[in-house]
């Protein structure tokens, strides 16, 4: 078990906000009646990337297959050096804990003294003091983050999110080809698909990274009531998704669920998880289009109104981007504004 356990912070909210607290990340974009909900529409799109970012050298198998039980893929923010580890192996939660984390090259060091290890650029920062988007701040919130699972995420069904159970068995299926490597569960906000993903027993290694402080904090308080969970390579990694702390080509899977309409910039985001996938390494993201070849004319308006605040992209653009970070195999399936797509590095 960890030592000094964190104690919650914040009062839990009253269960009235659970019914009334409405979240600005899905707005009400269904147009389709929800007694007759449509069927998924599968669409798989063999394309050829039109661009490609440069990526060092991929890693060797030996090394890849070794980062299930080590650390060998953790990297420094700042310059993406290999981070030097002192303190017991293994990536689950007591032996990051455990450990101390340093950059060989720029000489920065990492806390891993919270519940989480703390690889953003700014970690360790005292003076310096960085203004980011109000969709960021908002989920670096207490209580949003403790309303996540507690009646949030289930107002997502609006949409046509078919509901996390379901969304995991369909991403499961896009991740059959990254079954015994490490996967990454990006913008994981409370671990909800992490847990799942770690409690499958499918992957060496889950890494449940978020930006926000109190989503992994939240996701921790989850965690520990299942020592099952605990005791699996399940780490929690604070780190921005435009920075990803991790070495070129270590990576096999990738997933993002309800996350890249929240990115400031999706662009850079897809880039640099391009860059961390190996070769054959999978892309799964879940997100709410901007709207489908379904949406009548005069509803569009709306709804590029409402994209000014986050990044809804049309399922064209999700495609197109994915395409000019270099990845290729794209496919996706559509439901009202829900959409999940995946995309392979070659």
């Amino acid at each position: 078990m960890l030592k000094n356990q964190i104690k919650s912070s914040w009062r839990q909210a009253p269960s009235s906000l659970h019914q009334t607290f409405l979240s600005p990340k899905h707005p009400r974009l269904n147009h389709n009646s929800q007694l007759c909900p449509p069927r998924l529409r599968f669409h798989s799109y063999p394309i050829r990337a039109t661009s490609a970012i440069t990526l060092q050298p991929e890693q060797s198998s030996s090394t890849q297959k070794s980062q299930g039980s080590g650390i060998e893929f953790l990297s420094c923010p700042v310059c993406y050096e290999p981070l030097i580890r002192k303190g017991p192996t293994g990536l689950n939660l007591e032996a990051i804990y455990r450990s101390g984390f340093k950059c060989k090259k720029c000489d920065k060091s990492y806390s891993s003294r919270d519940i989480y290890l703390d690889l953003t650029v700014t970690a360790g920062l005292k003076q310096y003091v960085e203004v980011n988007p109000a969709r960021t701040e908002l989920f670096r919130s207490p209580l949003v983050s403790f309303l996540y699972e507690r009646g949030w995420r289930q107002n997502f069904s609006r949409s046509g999110f078919p509901g996390p159970d379901e969304e995991f068995k369909m991403a499961q299926d896009y991740f059959k080809s990254a079954e015994g490597g490490v996967l990454v569960d990006v913008s994981c906000g409370s671990g909800l698909f992490s847990r799942k993903f770690a409690k499958s027993g499918t992957y060496s290694a889950v890494v449940a990274l978020d930006f926000s402080e109190n989503m992994l904090r939240q996701c921790y308080d989850f965690l520990k009531r299942d020592a099952t969970l605990l005791a699996t390579n399940l780490a929690l990694v604070r780190a921005d998704v435009s920075r990803l702390p991790f070495a070129s080509g270590s990576v096999d899977a990738v997933h993002a669920g309800a996350a890249l309409h929240c990115w400031p910039s999706p662009s850079n985001a897809v880039a640099e998880i391009a860059r961390v996938l190996r070769s054959g390494g999978v892309f799964v993201g879940t997100t709410f289009l901007q709207y489908t070849p379904s949406t009548p004319w005069y509803i569009r308006p709306f709804r590029e109104r409402i994209a000014q605040s986050y990044s809804y992209l049309t399922e064209e653009e999700i495609q197109d981007l994915c395409a000019s970070c270099g990845l290729t195999n794209y496919s996706s399936k559509v439901q009202q504004s829900f959409i999940m797509f995946s995309a392979q590095k070659p």
